[in-house]
């Protein structure tokens, strides 16, 4: 079965050009030109990860992504003109996986829609078969569904937030630095002006933390990194 991308772009040429792109590397595409296309083509198809602008009219591709993000975990990236660092920030806080600045190079734009695919495939339910529930005082982390419950609430994680959550979950007590989370969740190269894990820890700890200012499972170590 085909991965099936929605390419979410007011600008035709840009829809047209990603969307040839990866049909040749054998993907189902779906075009939207704005987010209220997007969102109604959402709720009728089966959508594997969404490649989203930031500026369109009507409604922003921050708001489109929050919106998804209420309901969804397909992964999504966006790809904007925009490349501020406070941009890609704000991006990667709505609910992103990834962020890609315009003029895109082909190449990038297929390994980047690639390693997503690859994550989100490999831990989305079903496809794992080491089912095992990590338990953490009151947080409990169904590696198997996805899930993720804190007392008796779920909460919903991103799947890069949730890849962070078990590979500290996971190794309970030992410190992880920024690099090392970033290059086990994002399978990159890590670069010291990156802020892309810094933004995630923080939205972990505002879905699954009580006080974010003394958070009592994701432990900040100062000058190494975070651990559980």
């Amino acid at each position: 079965m085909l991965n099936k991308i929605l390419i979410v772009d007011d600008d035709a040429q840009i829809r047209k050009v990603t969307g040839i792109y990866l049909e040749n590397e054998g993907y189902e595409i779906l075009k939207a030109e704005n987010g209220y296309e997007a969102l109604k083509l959402i709720e009728k198809n089966e959508i594997d990860l969404v490649i989203l602008d930031i500026m369109m009219p009507g409604i922003s591709g921050i708001e489109v992504c929050m919106k998804i993000r209420e309901n969804n975990i397909m992964p999504i990236i966006f790809l904007s003109a925009k490349s501020e660092d406070l941009d890609k920030i704000q991006g990667l806080a709505s609910g992103a996986d990834d962020y890609i600045t315009k003029p895109f190079n082909a190449m990038e734009l297929i390994a980047r829609v690639k390693s997503q695919l690859r994550r989100y495939t490999r831990y989305t339910p079903g496809q794992n078969a080491n089912k095992e529930v990590i338990e953490v005082g009151n947080l409990s982390i169904d590696t198997d569904k996805r899930q993720v419950i804190v007392g008796d609430k779920e909460v919903k994680l991103t799947p890069k937030e949730f890849h962070i959550l078990e590979l500290l979950a996971r190794n309970k007590g030992i410190v992880f630095s920024i690099e090392k989370i970033y290059e086990r969740v994002w399978g990159e190269k890590f670069y010291k002006s990156d802020n892309t894990v810094m933004v995630h820890i923080t939205k972990i700890r505002e879905k699954i933390e009580e006080d974010t200012k003394h958070p009592i499972y994701i432990k900040t170590v100062w000058g190494v990194g975070y651990k559980i």
